[in-house]
């Protein structure tokens, strides 16, 4: 019922397809209605719930599906290939993207940590490694049903909406997917402010010594404990960060030279051999192919 509910305001708000504002920072409302294979794309700390539909996301090879039975919880800046494949008129996809601020997530970890609950919960659990997929419960549906609800009036929507947004947060650090975003978001974590310094600099020159010393480790330990967390060895990650955004600027319009540039190839030779190796096409064609889509 909770979720009909959602799924009759996200209709009631947009008539065509996209990603539509709420008013809320950071919450916003999409339709599809034709399917779009999936494409690089770089997903940034989110959660991402369908009511109607499916979406996809494929992460160093492995297939992540989910629909009305299971939310998406990525708390890390993740390279993947991410579409909509079976959306059509006939069975449009309807969806809530919810962005994680990295500020809030932490301070509700750490004190849900520090309650000692949290962290018992926590026992023999095997984090899942970049992406997590979790079912939807009670707490996390009410939690989003009374966050969307505010969003037509404007007053709400400015008032509660920071407060509504806070109860969905510990809605998902309590549900299925809590011990993973807690290791994410939770104190100490290394390896997800390295994430987020190099998701912030990936124009900049990076190596994998300046990250593990930001992270305050030796090299082989953070390679391990990298590769633990996101699957990727940290230089296979560092050019699927780039690669990524790269061809996602392309898909919007961006020439390939400047794509290059934006992600920190000063080399187009280089750009496009890097590219070719995890696309199977050069930029150009994978620019073409594209558009064509468009």
């Amino acid at each position: 019922m909770t979720q009909h509910q959602i799924k009759h305001i996200i209709a009631r708000r947009i008539d065509q397809d996209g990603l539509f504002e709420t008013g809320v920072a950071g919450v916003k409302l999409f339709r599809a209605t034709q399917g779009v294979p999936c494409a690089p794309a770089v997903y940034e700390p989110s959660v991402i719930a369908i009511v109607a539909g499916s979406k996809e996301a494929v992460l160093d090879g492995t297939r992540y599906v989910y629909d009305n039975s299971q939310y998406m919880c990525c708390p890390m800046s993740m390279p993947v290939k991410a579409g909509t494949p079976a959306a059509s008129e006939e069975d449009p996809l309807y969806g809530v993207y919810i962005s994680l601020n990295p500020r809030v997530m932490s301070e509700l970890a750490t004190v849900m940590d520090n309650a000692g609950r949290a962290l018992r919960s926590a026992t023999g659990h095997r984090a899942g490694q970049g992406i997590k997929l979790a079912r939807w419960d009670q707490t996390f549906s009410d939690a989003l049903l009374r966050l969307l609800q505010i969003c037509d009036n404007e007053a709400d929507a400015a008032v509660l909406g920071e407060s509504r947004l806070r109860e969905l947060y510990y809605a998902i650090l309590k549900g299925e997917a809590g011990p993973f975003a807690r290791q994410a978001f939770g104190a100490g974590n290394a390896i997800a402010r390295a994430i987020a310094h190099l998701s912030s600099n990936l124009d900049k020159p990076v190596s994998i010594d300046d990250m593990a010393s930001r992270a305050g480790m030796s090299r082989a330990v953070f390679h391990r404990k990298f590769k633990h967390a996101t699957t990727m060895s940290p230089l296979q990650f560092v050019k699927s960060m780039r690669l990524g955004d790269a061809a996602a600027k392309i898909a919007e319009g961006m020439t390939v030279s400047e794509a290059a540039m934006g992600v920190g190839y000063v080399s187009p030779s280089q750009f496009g051999r890097e590219f070719r190796r995890i696309y199977g096409q050069s930029p150009r064609q994978w620019a073409d192919t594209q558009h064509s889509l468009a």
